[in-house]
């Protein structure tokens, strides 16, 4: 319910012209024989120097899907746009993660009860206890009285679906 509402949405984000510039660069070295594309392999190799891990099976065969099938590959195009995308991603995250870190001012790596309580009173102080813990259950998915990270940025992220 309150995250639903109220849950933190993703930023449209550009790039800067050198970051864009950097990806470009990244896109021509991977493309070794100048194809004008990134086949498969050349995109994993592109995911590793730009983001340092390389893509599951899965997440290839995602993006491969999503290309036009005339095209034997990802164009510069369209590499830049899952580039920005997943840079998007990152950079929310990151956001999510230092708020958590935030709200944990014990760095137990979990939000108590008390731990939402000391953060609402800052953010919000005229919010009413009842709220807060109606927020707290909420987010606390398994009942356990602890709210991990995971639990915390799946309620920013998508908020909880009403019964």
């Amino acid at each position: 319910m309150f995250f639903s509402e109220a849950g933190a949405r993703p930023r449209t984000w550009e790039a800067s012209p050198s970051e864009h510039r950097k990806w470009v660069e990244v896109f021509k070295a991977c493309d070794e024989d100048n194809k004008g594309y990134l086949s498969r392999e050349d995109f994993k190799v592109a995911v590793v120097m730009l983001f340092g891990y390389k893509p599951s099976k899965i997440e290839v065969d995602s993006l491969m899907s999503s290309i036009n099938p005339s095209t034997s590959g990802i164009l510069l195009e369209g590499f830049l746009n899952i580039v920005r995308k997943k840079k998007e991603a990152q950079l929310y995250r990151n956001e999510i993660r230092h708020i958590f870190t935030a709200f944990d001012v014990h760095y137990r790596g979990f939000l108590t009860l008390e731990d939402f309580k000391k953060a609402f009173r800052q953010v919000a102080p005229k919010l009413p206890e009842r709220t807060v813990l109606e927020v707290f259950r909420e987010v606390d998915q398994d009942s356990d009285g602890h709210v991990s990270f995971r639990d915390f940025e799946y309620a920013m992220k998508y908020g909880q679906k009403e019964a």
